[in-house]
């Protein structure tokens, strides 16, 4: 083995080994602090329970009301959804989300991102991560789609919601019900197929019920940086589904861009909304809204739209729809 003596490195390797040291340092801390988290919280719990999930009320006298339902996993074929339960789940949950967003989206990582090939932020450690696995996948990783998931319980340890540095989302962090953020959502290309989504959406109806979520938001992301060249998509959402004025998140003003480029008359609406990416598409089609103004994010090449959805109008549109049942299609009513 041999030892480099600093007197001997060059300046700039000198440079480049301390920022990779510094940043290895960081994702260790970050995945101590992970760890931690989930060791205080697994001993409150019975040993069968997802060790994001939250317990049953303690007071067996309670209102079943107020009782929140753990977290099942949900199976479809090979594939599974479920919370990460470890940091090395989250760590392949950032590989995935390296891989999509920078080299196949064409963002921009930082340099310590480049160096270990993950997507990560301070949120991560302590946001829950759903993450969809291929129990049958024999090489590489077996996480193959992943969605970031934050309540208010979360923001408290971390300062704020990871939206609000593009958005004043106060009208939504204020709502008086349970509020809960998406974020950081993606699949592996060879997973992008219906099963793989529906599973997603499942996990997602599966955790809003399970935590009695009231109101979920969350930017959401169009391909480009040019509002120009996707003029007909943001015209087609600000004149279709703009959020009710007590809902309205608004772009911040250094980066709100209008998205009222378009007349409403010069837009097939049908033709706009088929044009629009899968995910956006999805949240439209269970009654999402759209924030007012849109932003440029220049690190991940995209152009934003701040997502609002009312977990009411999930129960009717998506809940019956993948039988997940009529008792929760119930819970999602009573929790709006």
């Amino acid at each position: 083995m041999t030892v480099l003596l600093p007197a001997l490195i060059p300046q700039a390797a000198r440079s480049t080994l301390k920022k990779t040291s510094s940043k290895i340092k960081s994702t260790l801390a970050l995945t101590l602090k992970f760890l931690q988290r989930r060791k205080n919280e697994s001993r409150t719990r019975q040993s069968w329970v997802p060790v994001f999930a939250e317990p049953p009320a303690p007071n067996p006298n309670a209102a079943p009301a107020s009782r929140l339902r753990s977290f099942a996993p949900i199976t479809a074929g090979t594939q599974i959804i479920r919370l990460a339960s470890s940091a090395a789940e989250l760590d392949a949950a950032q590989a995935l989300r390296y891989r999509v967003f920078y080299e196949e989206m064409g963002a921009h990582p930082t340099p310590e991102m480049l160096s270990l090939k993950r997507d990560f932020d301070q949120f991560d450690a302590v946001c829950d991560h759903l993450i969809v696995v291929d129990q049958s996948r024999e090489s590489g990783s077996q996480v193959v789609g992943t969605y970031r998931v934050m309540r208010r319980e979360h923001v408290r340890a971390v300062g704020g919601f990871y939206s609000a540095s593009e958005y004043d989302v106060s009208r939504l962090a204020s709502f008086s019900g349970t509020v809960m953020e998406l974020g950081r959502s993606c699949v592996d290309a060879g997973y992008r197929n219906r099963a793989t989504m529906q599973l997603l959406w499942r996990g997602i109806a599966e955790y809003t019920n399970s935590h009695g979520v009231d109101l979920m938001f969350g930017c959401a992301s169009l391909h480009g940086t040019d509002p120009e060249k996707i003029a007909v998509q943001l015209s087609y959402l600000y004149h279709y589904h703009l959020a009710p004025e007590v809902l309205r998140a608004k772009a911040l003003p250094e980066r709100f861009v209008n998205m009222n480029i378009l007349p409403k008359e010069s837009i097939d609406p049908k033709r706009a909304l088929a044009s629009l990416p899968p995910l956006l598409k999805g949240y439209l089609r269970v009654g999402g809204f759209i924030g007012d103004g849109a932003v440029i994010d220049h690190q991940f090449n995209t152009t934003d739209v701040c997502i609002i959805v009312k977990t009411d109008l999930i129960a009717d549109r998506y809940t019956r729809h993948y039988d997940i049942g009529e008792t929760k299609a119930a819970s999602f009513k009573q929790a709006s």
